[in-house]
C-alpha cells in the first residue's frame, strides 16, 4: 500500500559560510521577512523566516560549496514511506545530518539530488 504524502511545514537553504551573511540580509532586510526567533542555543548557524505557511530556515553549512534547498515531506507511515521510496529508486541519504535521537524521519535524495526530510504528520 502506497503511504501518504504531503508537503511538510519547513524548506531548508544550506549556505556555505562565506554566503550566509549575505542571504540573511537578503530575506531579512531586503524581502522583509518576519524572523522566527530560535532558542538561544540553536542561533549561532541558523535562522528562521515565515515564508507564507512554511517556515524557511537559512542554515550555515561548512561542508557545503553551494547553497542547497531541502524539503520537508510528511507522512503517515515512515517505515512504509522507507520501503515505498527505496522500491522506486530513491537514494537515503541519512549520513548527509544527524537527527536527533528517537526523531522518527529519514533523509531522502530525489533523482535531482534536492534533499527531503520524510517525517511523520
Amino acid at each position: 500500500m502506497k503511504p501518504e504524502f504531503r508537503p511538510g511545514e519547513n524548506i531548508a537553504i544550506k549556505v556555505p559560510p562565506h554566503e550566509y551573511d549575505q542571504t540573511v540580509r537578503f530575506y531579512r532586510d531586503v524581502l522583509g521577512f518576519e524572523v522566527v526567533p530560535l532558542p538561544e542555543a540553536e542561533t549561532a548557524d541558523s535562522i528562521r523566516f515565515r515564508f507564507g505557511d512554511k517556515t524557511l530556515w537559512v542554515d550555515r553549512v561548512a561542508t557545503v560549496s553551494q547553497a542547497e534547498i531541502w524539503l520537508e515531506v510528511v507522512t503517515d507511515d515512515v517505515d512504509g514511506a522507507s520501503e515505498y521510496l527505496s522500491e522506486h529508486g530513491c537514494a537515503r541519504r541519512d549520513e548527509i545530518e544527524a537527527l536527533p535521537e528517537g526523531f522518527n524521519a529519514f533523509w531522502v535524495a530525489s533523482p535531482s539530488n534536492i534533499i527531503h526530510l520524510v517525517t511523520r504528520h
